[in-house]
């Protein structure tokens, strides 16, 4: 699996980076011997979509799926819209989106459009549920309670060759996103506070994200989500007293082999 940071700035997008959303591809070789790419973004924030252009067609997503529904998250699925309605994506079938049940309802709220609004000839829905896997061609997908303010998930993603992710949404330290983590080659970790904000149940510091790396086992840790005004610096610095193993923060462009 391959790994791209489309955008990695929280809460927002930066002058650095759009907000959150990140390209997952692996290739499948099929019975005949030819091969495709499979591609799924994580997310689908304010800005993303057209850094997420320049790096494949939008046309050729097979999948977008949600943390949750705050808007620093979904803000550009108005723009997957208009690309599969009105654009070059028009035509290409339905694109699986997902997330929480309140997906469809807030797709509508961004895109400003009737509440009668189904989506059909675009999207297709499928709602997430903690501990029940799902399919993407060749990935399976294995969503986990997180722990923020809506209904939000966590979701490990493995390969047919056993090679394994998992990203974090937003959330705090939890034992359910431990669980979900556990031994993964490759943890994506939001750290959108500081050890200054004492504010619990919404995001992780760095330190909190080192000891949910330390206690699921996992290979690397990757950090994002961390807000345009927080010294990158100051993350690490926390990371490297829960955390001693291979850790970098995530910049818009970074690539990972998994």
């Amino acid at each position: 699996m391959t790994l791209t940071i489309i955008g990695c700035t929280g809460s927002m997008s930066g002058p650095h980076s759009p907000a959150s959303c990140y390209l997952l591809q692996t290739q499948e070789t099929r019975e005949d011997g030819t091969t495709r790419t499979w591609n799924i973004a994580l997310e689908m924030g304010p800005g993303a979509f057209g850094q997420l252009w320049r790096v494949i067609d939008p046309a050729d997503l097979d999948a977008v799926i949600f943390s949750h529904c705050h808007a620093d998250h979904m803000g550009d699925v108005i723009s997957l819209h208009v690309h599969r309605r009105w654009g070059p994506g028009r035509g290409c079938g339905t694109l699986l989106l997902a997330g929480s049940e309140q997906l469809p309802e807030r797709v509508r709220q961004i895109d400003g459009c009737d509440p009668a609004e189904t989506y059909t000839d675009e999207f297709e829905f499928y709602r997430m549920r903690p501990g029940v896997p799902f399919n993407v061609g060749p990935l399976t997908i294995t969503p986990s309670t997180a722990q923020h303010t809506v209904e939000a998930f966590g979701v490990r993603i493995e390969d047919e060759g056993g090679a394994t992710m998992f990203f974090t949404g937003d959330t705090d330290q939890c034992d359910t996103i431990i669980e979900g983590a556990r031994g993964v080659d490759l943890l994506l970790s939001e750290a959108g506070f500081t050890e200054a904000d004492t504010t619990r149940g919404i995001h992780m510091s760095g330190v909190r994200a080192g000891e949910v790396a330390t206690q699921a086992g996992v290979r690397r840790v990757v950090l994002t989500h961390i807000q345009p005004w927080t010294p990158v610096d100051t993350v690490m610095s926390e990371l490297r007293q829960t955390w001693q193993g291979e850790a970098q923060i995530a910049r818009a462009g970074d690539v990972f082999e998994i």
